[in-house]
């Protein structure tokens, strides 16, 4: 096989909580895997897609946090995919990632294309984006760190930009970097645009050789802690796990500022195809369909007078707006959202007050997703709390017992199997069954369709950290 046709190696870099994008993401569930853009898929998801096709691309990467495992697992496996997923024990910022990325490309091909993407990034035309890509691997296998700059069309202020220098002639419309620039405010970007420069979309191609080559020039203590935890690494299930003694001693730096700002070849394809990061709310209603009034609406929404606005609404409450312009409603079960576009970025400043005087509602959703399922809390009082359990078929909670309280559980679909001490029980729908405190009881799914039941807890203290796992097939 010639080199301009060896398959280029997919990383999708899934770090980050999208705090700018609460309440509908949050750490227990964040935006990369959530639906905010399209109802069918997430931009992990869609990320999956943009590199399906085997005659262009190898088998995909996914580089996620340990947290987020069963998520990224469940998503690939609805779009019948495949990929191998790397586990961060802790973000490092992307310059460690990047350097696992080379690494695990390197074992298979030393000189490897290797395109780094993020897992959060909406790009429609999926055709545009393959022959972009396939021809800034050109200049990836010519010794270039290339990226792609898209062609802006407003100065946004929250991107960088990348001004172009001499032409790469080995990549046919590709030029040399001749400087990258930190967000602007609204002036610089009217100038930068003026003078040619590109939005920097955070797509890296480069060959696994020559990116080992520069993270030992310019960052040699990560690409060190990098290839120790590789080499530590183990295998958990579905997962390869990066060892956390190893991983930790990467410095936090962004493969920006480690390499692209100090290699002197760094090279950039100019693109025109739809891109954004959707980092905020603003983003969002930007890549959404709009109504003759200016207006972008998911879920139960009702409008009167109400213009250039997003109204997105989770679960089945409605939410309506009356009278509004320019403004960003978030409504979820817990938790509602309301600001001007303009001032949508400042999102994140709240989470972080939200976090410091100890609101739940800042990292937690209502609905809690586990590798067997999710649980969603109904109501809770003083001694007690309701919740619904949803259990995937073959799926199996841990084998577990409570300190402080007993439960109730009442199916409502499909068919539990349940453990309560040495007696093993099958529980149909409209039946119940009673677990005692201290009792060491097992839920399960033996079942074809997904098991639902409403468990109702009763006891002193019911908080999540009165669970005494004895055995987890999820390794927990």
């Amino acid at each position: 096989m010639s080199r301009s046709s060896a398959p280029i190696y997919p990383m999708i870099l899934c770090g980050g909580t999208g705090t700018r994008l609460w309440p509908a993401s949050r750490e227990s569930m964040p935006k990369q895997f959530a639906k905010l853009v399209d109802a069918k898929v997430s931009t992990f998801q869609a990320s999956l897609e943009r590199v399906a096709d085997a005659g262009v691309f190898a088998r995909p990467t996914v580089i996620a946090s340990a947290e987020a495992r069963f998520i990224v697992a469940e998503q690939r496996d609805q779009l019948g995919l495949t990929a191998d997923i790397l586990l961060e024990p802790q973000g490092r910022d992307s310059a460690a990632a990047v350097a696992v990325a080379a690494i695990h490309a390197a074992a298979s091909d030393p000189q490897a294309v290797v395109l780094i993407m993020a897992a959060d990034h909406v790009v429609p035309d999926i055709a545009a984006f393959v022959d972009a890509v396939r021809r800034a691997a050109e200049g990836a296998r010519a010794g270039f760190t290339m990226t792609l700059g898209i062609e802006p069309d407003r100065p946004a202020t929250d991107y960088g930009y990348i001004r172009r220098g001499e032409p790469i002639h080995e990549a046919p419309g590709a030029a040399r970097v001749a400087r990258f620039v930190e967000k602007p405010d609204r002036a610089g970007a009217e100038a930068l645009i003026a003078d040619g420069a590109l939005w920097n979309s955070g797509y890296f191609l480069f060959r696994a050789d020559l990116m080992l080559a520069e993270l030992e020039a310019f960052a040699p203590e990560v690409l060190a802690a990098a290839r120790a935890a590789y080499a530590a690494a183990v295998t958990d299930l579905d997962f390869v796990r990066l060892d956390a003694e190893a991983f930790a001693k990467a410095p936090k730096i962004s493969i920006d500022y480690a390499v692209m700002e100090r290699t002197a070849r760094a090279g950039v394809l100019p693109v025109s195809f739809a891109w954004s990061d959707v980092g905020t709310w603003d983003a969002v209603w930007q890549v959404l369909d709009h109504d003759a009034a200016g207006n972008a609406v998911r879920g139960r929404v009702s409008l009167i007078g109400t213009r250039n606005s997003l109204v997105h609404s989770q679960g089945g409450g409605l939410t309506a707006v009356v009278g509004l312009e320019d403004v960003v409603v978030v409504s979820t079960p817990d938790a509602v959202l309301v600001a001007s576009k303009a001032h949508s970025g400042q999102v994140k400043d709240l989470v972080n007050a939200l976090r410091a005087s100890g609101e739940p509602e800042a990292d937690a959703h209502l609905r809690m997703y586990r590798p067997w399922g999710w649980y969603q809390r109904i109501d809770i009082g003083e001694r007690f709390q309701v919740k619904r359990i949803q259990v995937v078929p073959g799926g199996r909670l841990s084998l577990q017992k409570h300190y402080h309280r007993a439960e109730h559980w009442v199916v409502v679909r499909g068919t539990a199997e349940v453990t309560v001490d040495d007696r093993v029980t099958l529980v149909h729908e409209n039946e119940a069954i009673y677990l005692p405190i201290g009792s060491m009881h097992r839920l399960a799914n033996p079942g074809k369709i997904p098991l639902e039941l409403i468990e109702v807890q009763v006891g002193s203290y019911t908080g999540e950290d009165d669970i005494i796992r004895v055995e987890d097939i999820y390794g927990r």
